[in-house]
């Protein structure tokens, strides 16, 4: 196995002995740092960028690939608002990222009265959500968003990602 050399200056020399703390050696810290580095690199030069969403009930988690958005689209009644984004994977697949706003519910006894302040009031709502579905073709994601959505996605999907233009 090649040695290599590498010159670490006195003030980065604790990140160098933390990453090996963490990773279990320093060549195995590194060489991960790097292919991340080179998969970005890699993902930029082809037009894509990280991107991170959340997913999950309430403050849920993070999850994070490469990608470039096609749409955002957005519809609402009287008590949610759910916003659809559409991403194209590196690997050219569908990426549907739905954000739900908490769902609001009220009740009111009197009718016009209650919203002036008279008569009985209940309110609440359940949290919000958001979710991440994957789909490998126009026709699996046909199936799971609304037609109005499915239309503006498949009129730009076949669009490259960079253009390059000659001039």
């Amino acid at each position: 196995m090649p040695n290599k050399t590498i010159y670490v200056s006195d003030d980065d020399l604790p990140i160098y002995q933390r990453a090996q703390e963490l990773a279990g050696s320093l060549s195995a810290a590194i060489t991960a740092a790097l292919r991340r580095y080179v998969d970005m690199a890699d993902a930029r030069k082809d037009g894509f960028e990280e991107i991170t969403v959340k997913v999950g009930p309430g403050k849920g988690r993070k999850q994070r690939f490469f990608g470039v958005q096609l749409v955002e689209w957005g519809r609402s009644d009287n008590s949610r608002v759910e916003v659809y984004r559409v991403y194209q994977s590196r690997t050219g697949k569908f990426v549907v990222h739905l954000e739900k706003s908490p769902n609001w519910f009220h009740d009111h006894e009197g009718g016009w009265r209650a919203y002036l302040g008279f008569g009985k009031q209940s309110w609440g709502f359940t949290q919000g959500e958001a979710t991440l579905e994957i789909f490998e073709s126009l026709e699996t994601l046909q199936k799971k968003i609304p037609a109005e959505l499915f239309d503006m996605v498949a009129n730009i999907a076949d669009e490259p990602a960079i253009e390059d233009l000659d001039i």
